[in-house]
């Protein structure tokens, strides 16, 4: 491992540190009930840190909610992927691995979160935007020029609009460890992405 990826690891790790620390303090105190200064101090780095990393509060906020802790199995398993594979069944793959219980449940307390402070809702579309084209370079890269320039983008955009009604609960559907009360008609999370993902390879 050269000098540069460790340094790109500690960067990484430091900014997950810092939106941890003010996530947590959002879920806590409300965004109004704390500043900048109790994140650095909760965290155990600086203010100039701080900013090397975010430019405000709400900023680290919505990035605790969409940093993905499972990034090493997500890179072990795109290095073995078999070259054939399609980029609907990479995307589903991907969504198997990284929407996990913990992922969601962060993501709706993100959700709840924006409802009482509304300052939070452009930075998490632009977080939640970061994810989507994280996805698509992927796709793109992992294809190798075997699709046409807008059928990732068109992918990547469908999946992904079909999980945001997930996180404000527009949808009846039970996420990875939740369980559904004797009465619920909700559906597993699995049948949904099975379904939606269903719906995409045999067209609506």
């Amino acid at each position: 491992m050269n000098k540069h990826s460790l340094r790109d690891m500690k960067r990484e790790a430091t900014a997950s540190a810092l939106a941890d620390a003010s996530f947590s303090l959002a879920l806590e105190k409300g965004l109004d009930g704390f500043v900048v200064e109790d994140v650095v101090q909760r965290a155990g780095y600086s203010r100039r840190t701080f900013a090397n990393h975010y430019s405000c509060k709400e900023e680290a906020v919505a990035m605790a909610a969409v940093i993905f802790k499972g990034a090493d199995e997500v890179a072990e398993w795109i290095g073995d992927i078999n070259e054939s594979m399609s980029p609907l069944d990479i995307l589903y793959h991907l969504m198997k691995l990284q929407l996990t219980g913990n992922h969601f449940v962060k993501l709706r307390q993100l959700v709840s979160l924006s409802k009482q402070s509304p300052t939070l809702e452009p930075y998490i579309l632009s977080a939640l935007r970061t994810l989507q084209i994280t996805a698509q370079e992927t796709l793109n890269e992992l294809s190798r020029g075997r699709y046409p320039a807008g059928y990732t983008h068109l992918l990547v955009g469908a999946v992904y609009g079909a999980v945001l009604p997930l996180l404000d609960g527009g949808l009846n559907v039970l996420l990875p460890g939740e369980r559904a009360a004797e009465t619920s008609d909700a559906v597993t999370f699995d049948h949904y992405l099975d379904t939606m993902f269903g719906y995409l390879r045999n067209g609506f």
